[in-house]
Order: structure tokens, then sequence, then C-alpha cells
């Protein structure tokens, strides 16, 4: 049997081309690696993004203040980022860590950049009181799981998705390790859900948002190939209720298609910059 025993070294120095599929992206550097202005359409928000579960949360907010009649349009452009656009120098100045999804506000007198997903949730819902309790006990509960989320979902992704479905070979340790954090942060949100509609409480809010591109998509099986069955999710009965009960949701199924590039063509709204996009511009209409 092979010796597999990882030595450390004194002072670790990376190595190009390690990290499985996002080997090519992956850097141990901060900052742009080329000049590339990004593209600004005629609406207030300007959103950079890509549909993975972090960019969906953004995506799904804008669609759900929309459905909620309230002004929010949006123009949302792709960021390719296995190609390495959020390397770009106009995307850096928006998020200077190099992550989607990245929003640019210009609906005031002076141009409000917003990184971070839930960063992005926090803002839209202030500004038009909506999703958000204003106060209280109930806003507090809301920011917990938003917080929640942001804090738990790196193992989940960059723990148990990575080793699960990206990493170059499969090791028991980690996978492990990661499947068991996972199910434990799936038990804590179908405890939760045992006695509420939605995860904060009766109200669907910036917390449901926030936690099913993650988590209901695992569940419902849509993320990390058969991670769904892997993890039994079809085991914990209030989340998959949850789950289901989002998913069902107008709003949620347009935000899940906005700066979508793989999957059915008619899911892929590549770029989005007015409500009928949505029947005259996905992939499957524009035959690219």
């Amino acid at each position: 049997m092979a010796d597999t025993t990882y030595t450390l070294p004194e002072v670790w120095k990376w190595q190009p081309g390690n990290g499985g599929k996002f080997a090519s992206t992956n850097r141990p550097t901060a900052g742009p690696t080329h000049d590339k202005e990004l593209p600004v359409g005629a609406h207030p928000f300007q959103l950079y993004s890509l549909a993975t579960p972090n960019g969906v949360k953004a995506t799904v907010m804008f669609e759900e203040l929309l459905e909620a009649g309230h002004d929010a349009e949006y123009d949302a452009w792709l960021i390719d980022i296995g190609e390495g656009d959020q390397f770009g120098s106009g995307f850096v100045e928006v998020n200077p860590n190099s992550k989607i999804p990245a929003l640019m506000d210009r609906s005031g007198k002076k141009l409000v950049r917003v990184f971070e997903s839930g960063s992005i949730l926090l803002h839209l819902a202030d500004k038009y009181g909506a999703f958000l309790p204003a106060s209280g006990a109930p806003r507090t509960e809301v920011l917990n799981w938003l917080f929640w989320q942001m804090g738990s979902a790196p193992f989940l992704g960059g723990g148990f998705g990575h080793f699960y479905a990206y990493a170059p070979e499969k090791y028991e340790y980690p996978i492990d390790r990661y499947a068991m954090e996972a199910k434990r942060q799936l038990d804590v949100l179908d405890r939760a859900l045992a006695d509420r509609t939605h995860i904060a409480g009766d109200d669907y809010s910036i917390a449901d948002i926030a936690i099913w591109p993650w988590y209901g998509q695992l569940a419902l099986g849509r993320i990390y190939d058969d991670a769904a069955i892997f993890l039994d999710t079809g085991s914990y009965t209030h989340l998959m209720r949850w789950a289901e009960l989002i998913d069902e949701r107008p709003a949620v199924q347009r935000g899940c298609m906005v700066n979508r590039s793989s999957g059915e063509p008619q899911t892929q709204l590549r770029e989005r910059h007015d409500a009928s996009d949505f029947d005259t511009r996905t992939q499957d209409k524009i035959g690219e």
C-alpha cells in the first residue's frame, strides 16, 4: 500500500494547477489580473453575477421585489468565473474579493457598491422595506438565519461540495468530515422548520432567499451531482416541505434562470435586462 501521508512543508507555497475543477482561476492573491470594464445598462441596479447558489440569492431577491410591485428593475450581466471574469479590473472595483454576486446601486445621488450576497439582500430589503421586518425580535430572527447561512454554507460548498464533487480525487476523510457537518446543518434547518412555515417564522423573508439556493436546492437534488441521495435529504421531512414550497414561487423560478450558463437551454437567461427577456431571450430562443 502506497504511503499517502502528507508531510507539511515549513512554508506553504502555491503550486499552479492544484485545486481540481477550478484550478485555472484559483490563486493565493487578490487584485485584478487584467483590465476589463464592466458593462452598464439602463436600470438603476447593475448586477454582475452567475447562477451559483450565491448568485441566485440576488436574482431571486430582485424578482421577488418586482413580483411584489416594487420599482426594482435591474440589469444582470453574466460573470464567467471559469474564465476569470471576476478578476477583471472593473469587477474588482465593485468587489475587491473577486466573488459573485456584485452590485452597483445607481439609484441615488452617489454610486453604492454592494458585495457579499448577504449584504446585497440586506441592502435591498432595507431600501424597499420588504422581506425583512423593520425592527424588534422578528427582524433579529431573520438576521440570525441570514448570518447563519453566511457562516454555514462555506462548509457545505467549499467543504462538502468541493471534496464530494469537484476535487480531482476522492478522499474518505474530508468527505466524511464535511458530510457529517452538512447533515448536521440539514438537521438544524429541519428542526427549525418543524413548527414554522418559513425559516424565520410565518412570513417569507430574506432568510429563506439566502438559505434556499444552498440547502433547498441540495434537498431537491440540484447541486453536487447525486448528493441528495448520498446525504439522504429526503429524510428531513420538514426541510423537504419547505424546499418544495419555495421552489413553487414564480419569482424563485425566474431568479434561478438569470445568469445561468448551463443546463437545459430554456432555463438559461444569460443576461437579463427586461421582464420580457424570460419569454424572448433564453438560450433556446436565441439559438446560441
